[in-house]
C-alpha cells in the first residue's frame, strides 16, 4: 500500500501471471480492489477480508456487499464479478487451491456448499486481523521460505477459527447462520488434488487420477463427487480453463494453441467446455474482453 492515491477507475484484467494463469498457486493480496469489467473465475477458494471501504461482488446467483470488518469465502469457479469498489477500500486474502482447502478441518458441509455456489461471510473480526492478513502477505511475498509456510500455516488456521463462531452463509434465495459438526477431510482428496495439480496440462483422466490415490476409479470420483459437490474431470477442465481465460487475455496466440497448452485434445473439445463456464466461445471472450479494455 505505497500509494498515497487510490485510483478510482483501477479496473483488474486476467493474465498469464495473474491468479487465472496460475491455477494451483497459493496466492496471497493486499491493496486495493479493483473492479472488474467482466466476471472471471479461478480454481480456487477465494478469502477476502475487507479492512477499509466496502466492494459489491455478482456471483453466481446472489449479490454480495462487504463492508470494513468482514470476512468472506467463496469458491472462485463460479464466474463472479466485483463491479464496485469504494475509493478508499482495502482487502487483503489469498486463493487457496484446493490441496490446501482440504489440509483444514472445517466443518463438513462446508466444502458442498462452496462448490455449490454459496458464500460463507462474517464479521467476527478484531484488530488482530487488520494486522496479520498484511504481515502475512509481506512474509509470502519476502521470499523467506520459512516465513511464507507460517504465514500460510497461521492463515489455515484463522479460516478454521472463522467456523468455530458465528458465520452467514449466503445463498442464491436466503441467507441464514450454520453450526454444523466438524469432520476431517479424506487424506484420499487431498491426493487426488495434489496429482491433479502437478499434471493437469497432461493427457490425464480418472483413473491416472484415482491411481495417484491408490484407488479404484469409481470410488475415487464418488469420494471427490461427495467431498466437492462435483466430479474429477469438472475440477481438471477447470484448471485447464482458469489458465486458457489468462492465455486468451494476455497474448495472442491462436485458439488451437491456447487449447492444447490449456490442456485439452482438441479445439472442439475446448470450445464446448468453454462456452459452458463463460457463456461464448473463447474468440468471443477474446475480443469482447479487449474491447472493453479500451
Amino acid at each position: 500500500m505505497a500509494k498515497s492515491k487510490i485510483e478510482e477507475d483501477a479496473v483488474y484484467q486476467p493474465g498469464a501471471s495473474s491468479i487465472e494463469g496460475l491455477p494451483t498457486t497459493l496466492q496471497f493480496f493486499h491493496g486495493h480492489p479493483k473492479v472488474m469489467l467482466r466476471p472471471h473465475w479461478h480454481a480456487q477458494i477465494e478469502i477476502n477480508y475487507v479492512m477499509r471501504g466496502s466492494v459489491h461482488y455478482r456471483m453466481g446467483g446472489h449479490d454480495l456487499r462487504l463492508s470494513a470488518g468482514q470476512i468472506c469465502v467463496f469458491w472462485g469457479g463460479q464466474p463472479h464479478r466485483m463491479d464496485h469498489s469504494s475509493t478508499d477500500s482495502i482487502y487483503a486474502g489469498a486463493h487457496l487451491p484446493l490441496v490446501h482447502f482440504f489440509r483444514m478441518r472445517l466443518p463438513a458441509a462446508i466444502s458442498g456448499l462452496l462448490m455449490g455456489g454459496t458464500t460463507m461471510l462474517t464479521g467476527q473480526t478484531d484488530a488482530a486481523d487488520s494486522e496479520n492478513f498484511p504481515r502475512w502477505f509481506r512474509y509470502v511475498t519476502s521470499g523467506d521460505e520459512a516465513k511464507s509456510q507460517h504465514a500460510v500455516e497461521e492463515l489455515l488456521l484463522r479460516v478454521e477459527r472463522m467456523f468455530m463462531e458465528d458465520y452467514t452463509v449466503i445463498t442464491s434465495k436466503t441467507s441464514r447462520t450454520s453450526d454444523a459438526e466438524t469432520a476431517m477431510p479424506s487424506i484420499a482428496v487431498v491426493r487426488m488434488c495434489d496429482f491433479i495439480a502437478a499434471n493437469f496440462l497432461e493427457d490425464i483422466d480418472a483413473t491416472d487420477i484415482a491411481a495417484a490415490a491408490s484407488l479404484h476409479p469409481k470410488y475415487a470420483m464418488n469420494l471427490f463427487r461427495k467431498s466437492t459437490g462435483m466430479t474429477l474431470i469438472k475440477y481438471l477442465t477447470l484448471l485447464r480453463l482458469s489458465r486458457a481465460q489468462a492465455m486468451l487475455m494476455n497474448g495472442s496466440d491462436s485458439i488451437l494453441r491456447v487449447a492444447m497448452e490449456s490442456g485439452f485434445g482438441s479445439v472442439s473439445a475446448f470450445n464446448k467446455a468453454f462456452r459452458l463456464i463463460a457463456g461464448m466461445p473463447p474468440s468471443d471472450f477474446r475480443r469482447d474482453g479487449r474491447a472493453a479494455a479500451i
